[in-house]
């Protein structure tokens, strides 16, 4: 995309200019009815609004939560397929604090090279492209399938990129609904692949973050990148990749609750993985359990929920045997969240806050290998402590949302990290007598990190969305000044986004 545009010009007028071309060749090709618009859409008839809050895709009205609840089903059968393409550009506030070199020539990496840590810094890049399989099988089965391609997914030595297509979220069930003069029953069974992305509100863990994120480095602080709650599953390589199957009811619209058994995706449940390499993927130790509870009250043109959530899982260490017991870490997780939606035209408005306290007993055989990251700390000379036996991270979200018309709008969202300080945290100090640690480096072996992000955005036509974020740290990796010990200070990371989010 770069190539199309000079580089001389500035990022905004780039993103300027694309937008542009971008909402005349949408406007041309699409027309503006429902029919127009992805699967569910066409397959109920309805806009995007009637799904989603403000048109904000992917947080759900109560009625795109009964959707989902019923399995995809409302509706006629139709075409299952949809597609979605995010492009974006990101540029960092300080690109010369701890900028990698060419070990041949000792100049710092042009921001275009993939070696650099800032690569694609302020070019637009095509973030992410996904095919969705998707809509009503039968009245009582339906699904959703996510096929997502990253044409930034690996980065080669050449300073070149190489595309990779995976199996994103996978969501398939069987629904069925009770309706009598006093009960309203709807209960059902969800096959996926992601904790939660069977879950119908947007503070679960798996939709509490939306707009996705690119791979290339300028996007790393970008507040898709920034803290957010999750069940820890990533130690082989994500959440996203294990096979799980959840049992859920939701009583009179009013009470929720959801239990299943999650565990790592292969033999039969390769296919929710697709595409990950085995030696990539999360390995769990047997069975790991899952639940979910939830209040959910209608008033008039609002709606307000409180929750909680859990999960006890064994993730394997990703260093030593699988087949050794001792190479689990021990992952629990618990976590609040609420969030309150009032929708009457031309005005919507959310509140979301999630909270997830993660409490981590490593591996035994991990602890007595000892950091190997570093040998001292920042001085050179104070050997790094020894590790400890266990962590405990406690991460929270709130967001703030308004959109007019369904038309234009802005959140505001608060972040915030906070835990124990540990020597397993530390990731830059010294090795062999050289500093180690780049700009996401650690060398207070604290987690804490905080900020906040403003976003506007404009919906030109229902299934396209323009917008810009702006997320600034107040601290990050437990300071807000020289947190990686190369001069790299917390506000250095504060990162502008520009997106364009096209789903058809």
């Amino acid at each position: 995309m770069n190539r199309l545009v000079d580089s001389h010009v500035p990022l905004f007028r780039k993103i300027l200019i694309f937008a542009s071309l971008l909402c005349v060749w949408v406007a041309t090709l699409l027309p503006q009815s429902a029919m127009a618009v992805p699967t569910f859409a066409r397959q109920t008839g309805q806009n995007c609004v009637a799904c989603h809050t403000g048109g904000q895709f992917p947080e759900l009205t109560p009625y795109g939560r009964m959707f989902k609840l019923t399995g995809y089903t409302i509706g006629e059968r139709t075409n299952p397929l949809s597609a979605m393409v995010v492009v974006s550009a990101a540029s960092v506030a300080d690109t010369t604090k701890g900028e990698s070199t060419d070990p041949v020539t000792g100049n710092p990496y042009s921001t275009g090279n993939s070696n650099s840590q800032f690569s694609m810094n302020g070019q637009p890049v095509v973030a992410t492209a996904s095919l969705f399989v998707a809509g009503k099988i039968s009245d009582r089965f339906g699904g959703f399938v996510q096929i997502t391609h990253d044409p930034y997914a690996s980065a080669n030595t050449d300073g070149s990129y190489s595309g990779h297509t995976v199996a994103d979220n996978i969501d398939i069930r069987y629904a069925d609904r009770l309706i009598s003069d006093n009960r309203d029953l709807v209960y059902g069974f969800s096959l996926n692949n992601n904790p939660s992305v069977s879950d119908p509100w947007n503070t679960a863990a798996s939709w509490t973050q939306y707009v996705p994120v690119a791979s290339p480095t300028s996007h790393q602080f970008t507040d898709g990148a920034a803290p957010y709650p999750g069940f820890g599953l990533d130690a082989g390589g994500g959440g996203g990749q294990v096979a799980g199957l959840t049992a859920y009811m939701f009583l009179n619209k009013t009470y929720y609750g959801e239990v299943g058994l999650y565990r790592t995706a292969s033999n039969e449940f390769r296919a929710l993985r697709e595409g990950t390499d085995d030696a990539a993927i999360t390995v769990l130790d047997g069975y790991a359990p899952y639940w979910r509870l939830a209040y959910n009250r209608e008033l008039g043109a609002g709606n307000i929920m409180v929750g909680a959530t859990g999960m006890f899982a064994k993730v394997y260490d990703g260093a030593s045997d699988p087949t050794d017991s001792n190479s689990f870490h021990q992952v629990r997780t618990t976590g609040l969240d609420a969030q309150y939606q009032y929708i009457l035209d031309p005005h919507t408005f959310t509140a979301q806050f999630a909270y997830f306290r993660q409490d981590i007993n490593y591996s035994p055989n991990s602890v007595a290998a000892g950091n190997t990251s570093v040998d001292t700390l920042i001085d050179n000379v104070t050997p790094v402590p020894a590790l400890s036996g266990s962590d405990t991270t406690n991460t929270a979200r709130l967001k703030l949302a308004y959109t007019y018309m369904a038309k234009v709008g802005g959140s505001l969202s608060l972040f915030n990290v906070n835990g124990t300080s540990s020597a397993n945290r530390i990731t830059a100090g010294y090795s062999g007598g050289e500093q180690t640690g780049q700009v996401s480096g650690n060398v207070t072996g604290s987690p804490s990190t905080s900020g906040i992000t403003y976003e506007a955005f404009y919906v030109p036509i229902q299934n396209l969305r323009l917008g810009v974020q702006y997320t600034a740290y107040s601290q990050y990796n437990g300071s807000s000044s020289n947190y990686d010990g190369n001069g790299r200070n917390a506000s250095d990371n504060n990162t502008v986004l520009l997106y364009a989010w096209l789903a058809f």
